[in-house]
């Protein structure tokens, strides 16, 4: 990776290691409170510092890590209590990017949702829990690109990476994470069939199934 990273313009460098952290951070691979150590990171991904400073900086301003004077950086802690107020957003945010997307989505990206709807639905022997958080990041992400409004999907990431840390954080106590991710069938395909009142619809119910799949394991 760093031969490939150091032919990267930096631009590119802070914004890989953004994506990389970012993820290691929603997926709780960093853990809530553990210090970020940016010399092993620069090594880890074979860049500067300077790159991983930057990410650090727009990370902090999506709540994923925290920075102290004299004491460094931190991945933030999961606030469950967030869940009511990102769930209140997502509400009414949620709908409106399905609607954008079954209406205005680019034929390239009408393919992907195309063809993540039949990857999910074809799921065999069930993969485990991480591979299905994996599947719904994808998903959300894919929505969010294809509303085509770039100020609603930067809004979403960040809110639906606080909610993801929070369904990390008691994944193991959830007793299906399977059917949750498969209700994403229904909605992809009324995306791709243009059905805006159908997405918009089952993008809210989405949204109303996680918040009450989480409160009834706390």
């Amino acid at each position: 990776m760093a031969a490939e990273a150091s032919a990267l313009p930096y631009g590119s460098l802070a914004e890989q290691a953004y994506h990389v952290l970012r993820d290691r951070l929603v997926m709780l691979d960093i853990a809530p409170g553990a210090p970020i150590n940016e010399g092993r990171l620069a090594g880890e991904l074979g860049i500067g510092r300077t790159p991983i400073r930057e990410s650090l900086k727009k990370l902090e301003l999506d709540h994923l890590v925290v920075s102290y004077p004299r004491r460094g950086t931190f991945a933030t802690q999961v606030d469950i209590t967030d869940l009511a107020e990102i769930s209140e957003m997502r509400q009414v945010l949620e709908p409106l990017a399905a609607r954008r997307a079954a209406l205005l989505a680019r034929v390239d990206l009408r393919a992907e949702l195309a063809a993540k709807a039949e990857q999910i639905a074809s799921m065999g022997s069930e993969p485990d829990d991480r591979r299905l958080m994996e599947y719904d990041i994808d998903v959300h992400r894919l929505i969010y690109r294809a509303a085509e409004n770039p100020h609603l999907e930067e809004t979403l990431v960040r809110l639906d990476n606080l909610a993801t840390r929070i369904w990390c954080l008691v994944l193991e106590r959830l007793p299906s994470v399977s059917e949750h991710i498969k209700e994403h069938v229904a909605l992809l395909e009324a995306i791709v069939a243009k059905d805006a009142d159908r997405a918009a619809e089952l993008a809210g119910e989405h949204v109303t199934h996680f918040e009450a799949a989480i409160r009834a394991v706390l």
